[in-house]
């Protein structure tokens, strides 16, 4: 599939690789930290800001078992 990421087993990640994954508009990425509902993001250097790889495999697997209950 075009746009695929592969996701390390751990490191961190950029921005538009976490909207790769979790396919929502930046506003809604920072609204959701806000909320508490996505992972805040850790300053890597300066102005680099990036997501633990664990962290997002973490809401993926949320975001999975959420939409198994529902169904």
């Amino acid at each position: 599939m075009e746009g695929d990421v592969t996701m390390p087993e751990f490191g961190f990640l950029r921005l538009p690789d976490v909207l790769k994954i979790i396919p929502v508009s930046s506003a809604t990425w920072y609204n959701g930290i806000r909320a508490g509902r996505f992972p805040k993001g850790v300053r890597i250097t300066g102005n680099t800001v990036g997501w633990r790889v664990q962290d997002i495999k973490a809401l993926v697997r949320k975001i999975e078992e959420e939409a198994s209950e529902n169904a």
